[in-house]
């Protein structure tokens, strides 16, 4: 998928591991990514998380790019193989989605905000997507602001067990209704 935007063209492709490992680690291990919990994380651990990810088949990741150039990973993942099914209503036609925005070289005002509208784009191109569901770290606020601009509507906040999470959904309906 690609999308022209205000800020350039932003594109996703499948994570290349070999290329992309040592571009997402220097991403994770930054102090801006640390609801992420790989702040410590060697080269080797990231390329494992990754590896294991794309060896799911209910997992996916996309290395995202500005103007050709590496600036976020997308992970979507089945919600109801995970464990957030435990704890909150899920089915067809949910997907689960994480978002990493890479640390900027040049900071773009709206540059973000473009990136998770073509990320919720890319989710719900798929027609069998109904609802999108994002379960962050509750002391995220700048990705709750994020979430709520772009449609996500919080559902409750659970015990995850690496984290307290704030569970919130984006039907197709209320993303549309944001992005006119």
């Amino acid at each position: 998928m690609s999308t022209v935007t205000t800020v350039g063209a932003l594109t996703t492709r499948p994570v290349d591991l070999d290329a992309d490992v040592p571009v997402v680690h220097a991403w994770v291990t930054t102090d801006r990514a640390r609801f992420w919990g790989m702040r410590h994380a060697t080269v080797q651990d990231v390329r494992d998380d990754l590896a294991a990810t794309l060896a799911d088949p209910h997992r996916d990741a996309r290395t995202g790019l500005h103007d050709g150039v590496p600036a976020f990973l997308l992970e979507t993942y089945d919600p109801t193989h995970h464990e957030l099914a435990q704890q909150v209503p899920v089915g067809p036609g949910d997907l689960g989605m994480h978002l990493l925005v890479g640390t900027p070289v040049v900071p773009l005002r709206g540059f973000t905000l473009a990136v998770m509208r073509t990320v919720m784009a890319h989710c719900f191109a798929d027609p069998g997507v109904r609802r999108v569901v994002v379960e962050p770290d509750v002391r995220n606020h700048r990705i709750h602001a994020l979430n709520e601009a772009v449609g996500f509507v919080v559902d409750r906040e659970v015990a995850l067990s690496d984290k307290r999470a704030l569970i919130s959904v984006c039907t197709r309906t209320a993303f549309e209704s944001r992005t006119r």
